[in-house]
């Protein structure tokens, strides 16, 4: 068993014992908080909706550790509900927005301003090009990109088939190289 198992192992036996919960999942989100911004941060525009998210994720996982089940590896679980609660969080704006053309401020514009954000023009054209694709492949994209996570891992975090995440990411990186092509 490797290092990081037995040691995911030894935090969900802290937070599964009632007497030791809070020091497990003190555990976890040392282990895993930050990972788990970005990969919201990358889906998310903005930091402060990115906290938001964040916080609803760390509230539904301490809520349902009792419910995980150990056939799948604790980070997977962990990041299906950062990917479900930034899902519900898209939903939530997709409802809420009014019609505007202020709507369409350039993510490269909110990037720039983002004292969080500190990239040169190939990144801000890379998280502009991102921004453009559907919210599922974004999510795969940023999954396999920046997280370089496998696609078996990736399929027990969607609930998709290894063969549809291939045919998703191949569609983004083409839609990605075709943005910043003809924006060059």
């Amino acid at each position: 068993m490797d290092k990081v198992q037995n040691n995911d192992d030894q935090i969900l036996k802290l937070c599964v014992d009632s007497i030791t919960r809070e020091q497990g999942f003190r555990m976890l989100m040392s282990k895993y908080q930050e990972r788990l911004y970005w990969h919201i941060r990358r889906m998310v525009k903005t930091h402060e909706d990115t906290d938001d998210v964040l916080q609803n994720t760390l509230v539904k996982i301490y809520r349902n550790l009792d419910k995980y089940r150990s056939d799948a590896k604790l980070y997977t679980w962990l990041y299906r509900i950062a990917t479900n609660e930034s899902l519900s969080h898209f939903r939530k704006q997709n409802r809420n927005k009014s019609i505007s053309i202020d709507d369409e401020e350039s993510t490269v514009f909110q990037l720039k301003s983002d004292s969080y954000f500190d990239g040169n023009s190939a990144q801000l054209k890379l998280a502009s090009a991102i921004d453009t694709l559907p919210n599922k492949q974004k999510i795969v994209f940023n999954l396999r990109y920046y997280e370089e996570m496998s696609y078996k891992d990736m399929s027990q975090v969607l609930s998709t088939s290894v063969g549809a995440l291939k045919a998703s990411y191949h569609l983004a990186v083409k839609k990605i190289e075709n943005k910043i092509t003809n924006e060059s």
